[in-house]
């Protein structure tokens, strides 16, 4: 059977309505650039260790059509806090589903993780997907040792990712992070053993190892 012009034209137009509705379902999805450890440290408000001791959804206000906003709120027990306010944490808060960058964390209690996120008045916090957390016991050494002071001695340093090879630094002050593109993972060689650190000079250098930064590292000795 033919089909009419405008059946053709009626049939496009549905088509197009469908395609518009599942882009705009997939742009609600959240997306998150890969970033290594110390620049998720550099970029937090606040970084802690903590387990979570329970969960509860609350009201958050209201949106600009008067809809209340839901959010997670976390309660947590803070173990130590390397970079944050001068009062301990109590509540962790954050979007009730993944697809606005809702985080889930275990509540048993039972778990201890690191959590990064934006600080909140009165002890409290926000975090998204994008924000590095991660169960404690998955880092490595160096990462728990360059919470207390490395990562810090580098955020006026630059951490920037390698997109293709070969690929190169455009300043002093850069350290290239390789990992997704030699390892094709983000927890690779740099993100678990490597700092990016600053030197006497003003240039920035990975640093490997357990230990803080000897003087003649920062000085002039390559990694």
């Amino acid at each position: 059977m033919p089909f009419s012009f405008n059946g053709i034209l009626s049939a496009l137009a549905l088509l197009l309505l469908l395609l518009l509705w599942r882009a705009d379902e997939f742009a609600e999805a959240c997306s998150c650039a890969p970033v290594h450890p110390q620049q998720a440290f550099c970029n937090a408000d606040v970084v802690i260790r903590a387990k979570v001791v329970g969960e509860r959804e609350v009201d958050s206000g209201n949106d600009i059509y008067g809809n209340p906003i839901k959010r997670i709120q976390y309660d947590v027990k803070q173990i130590k806090m390397f970079k944050g306010p001068d009062q301990d944490i109590e509540a962790v808060f954050t979007a009730p589903v993944s697809a606005v960058c809702g985080v889930t964390l275990d509540t048993s209690g039972k778990k201890e993780y690191l959590i990064s996120g934006k600080a909140e008045v009165g002890g409290r916090m926000h975090v998204t997907l994008c924000d590095y957390i991660m169960l404690w016991d998955s880092l490595s050494a160096t990462q728990k040792k360059s919470l207390s002071q490395r990562y810090q001695m580098g955020c006026d340093c630059k951490i920037v990712r390698c997109p293709s090879l070969p690929c190169e630094i455009s300043a002093p002050e850069e350290c290239l992070w390789t990992d997704l593109m030699i390892e094709k993972q983000v927890h690779g060689r740099q993100a678990n053993h490597y700092a990016c650190v600053k030197r006497a000079d003003g240039s920035c250098s990975w640093y490997r190892g357990v230990a803080p930064p000897k003087k003649e590292f920062l000085d002039a000795e390559d990694p």
